[in-house]
């Protein structure tokens, strides 16, 4: 006799699960490419930035990175670029952070109130 019809639908959804999960391992394996490429950037520029910051700079970009994360990745980027165009001679000191730090700052708004 023939295998019954719920075993064959079973059967049928083991292989579906079974195809679903080497799907997902395949993709898995592109994200862990990605997660390694982007630690490999990361990597880069922070070596970048240990090569171009003074002690003080860095110390002040990572205080502001902390307080603002997001603006401080877009300093960080910012001085990767410069230094990987070759717009920065020697190394970047605190005074100079800071006046790089305000030029990036985006422009804040302010609120006046006036009483009648």
């Amino acid at each position: 006799m023939s295998e019954n019809p719920d075993d064959e639908r079973l059967e049928e959804l083991r292989e579906k699960k079974m195809e679903e999960l080497r799907e997902r391992q395949q993709g898995g394996g592109d994200a862990e490419a990605q997660q390694e490429a982007q630690q490999r950037a990361e990597a880069q520029q922070e070596a970048v930035l240990k090569q171009y910051l003074t002690d003080g700079a860095r110390q002040r970009l990572n205080a502001v990175a902390m307080s603002k994360p997001e603006f401080g990745d877009k300093v960080k980027q910012q001085v990767a670029a410069l230094a990987q165009s070759g717009r920065i001679q020697g190394q970047i000191d605190e005074d100079q952070m800071r006046d790089l730090l305000k030029e990036l700052q985006p422009d804040q708004q302010s609120f006046d109130i006036r009483r009648r």
